[in-house]
């Protein structure tokens, strides 16, 4: 909007159009307030980027969730080569990596001698390999840091959920601890009991996780040995779940929460003013699973998907955590290489040359010389600008140099002193007249504001609107952002992958039923939840009679109030949509809280079919909706 001159002169404007006036000078560092972040806090804000690497039995049995009963003998990637994941991580922009060391199905990626279900009995390198040894070296011989994911849950041991328990898992750590150099952060999952092999019981353990693991001893055991490793994500740890899996924090999203158990709806923004530094990661897969399935080639996000899913993390204060799933070979599948490398050049490009470079700062209030508004250009996180403890509202201007257009603003407080900004504007002054670019809540690590278009200003300045104590800015940066090179997308790798274009649906429970076919998981189709004797169902034309040998349904990966994926199904073929014959029914298992896709097999093999009718009875949880992202189908079981 533009600004009249009642407007200037109420917010300050206009004085700050004029030399900075120091206001009661203080020489010394004003005190933190609140919350401030550890050490390792302040390390682990700096990496910003980077990824996870979901690899293991379920990339080669095509599930999420693997059961625990999966023979060792079916890890065998075909070309191993951690410097290609290495290498696609890093023309990324990734810092570091994070390997999924041991799933919810127990098998473990070292050799380690405290169970057999692990890589010492796979055909890999016969037996003498160590998936987490060979990426950790790669990652360290790139640059990268390197952390370890180990699932707390273990669907193959026999004593989880007992004592005898907790004593491996604290083995576990201590080993991946001990054995692969300095961790950067150390990821335990929060999916916790359940069905499982549990050595052959096949039975349902539960536990109460806090009381069952002592999550403060587990993290105190953690720091015992890697003092600079961050720990995710249960009350005590130093990073929090963002709440939800598609890379989207909060906006604001504070790093401070309150001293007590994580609340899904606290964990997305955080609180203001929490008791604890307890900052977001906010993590989301390249692919719509965490591991890798053929099926979901197509369904790469692109690299334009990519630089939204930054706006959303990285610009917002957090720290982005995107999953790299390796293929059967071992190695990051091409198509997703590409995208990666197109997103990271296009970031690079975008913040290679800040434009505040020989622009002129001041202020309407200083301390003294030590945090003069200089320091917000001279490119050292250590420094700030700041003012007398009694000013919490202030304003920052920048003359810029002539004719470098703009459309990328970031801003940074100075963490160790704690979030002292709670309500910041940033305004420019074009043409010679001022105007309002952007009102936010929260800084933090960082705040980017993307512009909808370039802005040629003469000035620009920040304007603390509200706050708790007075500012301390360490940075105040512009930059021009870079477009991607566009990715075309791909059809399956996997020519069992039956296409969906030419599909179409004959008949469904409600409208919008086209979104279960259009191959985009972030689109979905909802209908009233199923009642007793009144199942939803939805008809599908394939368009051509082809042979078939089961269907795939993937649920919804957003957070959505109220709705649930179907509990089970049951599923009909037809050949003419007049004759139908049952083809296959059951649970879904798991499909309310690992949200992945469904892989199910005709019952009697692949037949010859031409129209799929689906239903299902029952949401997985009790809600008001059933919700589901897609639906395909293959030609082999799976």
């Amino acid at each position: 909007m533009t600004l009249d001159r009642r407007t200037l002169i109420a917010s300050g404007l206009a004085a700050s159009a004029m030399p900075a006036l120091p206001v009661r000078a203080q020489v010394g560092a004003p005190k933190p307030w609140g919350a401030t972040p550890s050490k390792r806090q302040l390390a682990w804000h700096r990496h910003e980027q980077y990824a996870f690497v979901h690899f293991s039995i379920n990339t080669f049995t095509d599930k999420e969730w693997g059961f625990g009963d999966e023979s060792p003998t079916l890890f065998n990637p075909t070309d191993f080569d951690p410097h290609q994941i290495v290498a696609a991580a890093k023309s990324a922009n990734m810092r570091g990596i994070i390997l999924t060391a041991k799933h919810h199905d127990g098998f473990c990626l070292w050799p380690t001698m405290l169970t057999e279900h692990c890589i010492r009995n796979s055909p890999y390198k016969n037996g003498k390999g160590d998936i987490v040894g060979e990426l950790e070296q790669a990652a360290r011989r790139a640059g990268l840091s390197f952390g370890v994911y180990l699932s707390p849950w273990d669907r193959n041991h026999p004593e989880y959920g007992r004592p005898a328990y907790i004593d491996y898992f604290r083995k576990q750590i201590v080993e991946l601890c001990t054995r692969y150099g300095e961790l950067f952060e150390f990821w335990f999952d929060g999916a916790n009991g359940g069905d499982g092999y549990y050595g052959g019981a096949r039975e349902t353990r539960r536990i109460d996780a806090p009381s069952y693991y002592n999550w403060p001893s587990i993290i105190a055991l953690v720091h015992q040995y890697q003092p600079m490793a961050c720990t995710f994500d249960p009350l005590g740890a130093e990073i929090r779940w963002v709440g939800n899996e598609d890379g989207i924090a909060g906006d604001p999203c504070w790093p401070t929460m309150p001293n007590h158990p994580y609340v899904q709806s606290e964990g997305n923004s955080g609180v203001r003013g929490g008791a604890l530094w307890w900052p977001a990661e906010t993590n989301t897969s390249i692919r719509p699973g965490w591991f890798y399935h053929s099926d979901e080639d197509s369904k790469v996000r692109s690299p334009e998907n990519l630089i939204r899913y930054f706006d959303t993390s990285v610009a917002r204060g957090t720290n982005m955590h995107l999953n790299l799933p390796p293929d059967r070979r071992g190695r990051i599948p091409d198509q997703d290489a590409k995208i990666l490398k197109s997103f990271g050049d296009a970031i690079r490009a975008s913040f290679a040359t800040d434009l505040t470079k020989g622009a002129v700062a001041h202020a309407s209030s200083e301390r003294g010389s030590a945090f003069a508004a200089a320091k917000v250009l001279d490119g050292n996180r250590e420094t700030y600008w700041t003012t007398p403890d009694d000013v919490t509202t202030a304003s920052l201007v920048l003359d810029l140099p002539p004719g470098r257009p703009f459309d990328l603003i970031r801003i940074r407080e100075h963490l160790p002193l704690g979030i002292r900004v709670t309500k910041f504007a940033v305004d420019a002054e074009v043409g010679g007249t001022w105007q309002e670019l952007a009102v936010h809540e929260c800084i933090s690590a960082q705040r980017i504001i993307r512009l909808p278009k370039p802005v040629t200003a003469r000035r620009l300045q920040l304007r603390i609107v509200e706050g708790t104590a007075c500012p301390a800015i360490s940075e105040v940066a512009l930059f021009r952002s870079v477009a991607p090179v566009p990715v075309p997308a791909i059809i399956s790798s996997d020519p069992t992958i039956l296409s969906t274009a030419a599909w179409r649906i004959v008949s469904a429970s409600a409208p919008g039923a086209e979104k279960l076919l259009d191959n985009d998981a972030k689109t979905i189709w909802t209908a009233p939840a199923p009642t007793a004797g009144k199942p939803v169902v939805v008809t599908i034309d394939m368009g051509t009679e082809q042979s078939v040998a089961g269907f795939s349904l993937t649920p919804s990966r957003q957070v959505m109030d109220g709705a649930s994926p179907p509990k089970g199904y049951m599923v009909e073929v037809s050949r003419d949509g007049r004759v139908w014959q049952p083809a296959g029914g059951g649970e879904l298992p798991n499909i309310a809280y690992a949200l992945s896709t469904q892989r199910l097999n005709f019952t009697g093999g692949a037949r010859s079919v031409r129209y799929l009718r689906l239903s299902f009875a029952e949401t997985a949880v009790p809600a008001a909706t059933l919700a589901i992202a897609g639906i395909s189908a293959f030609s082999r079981p799976r």
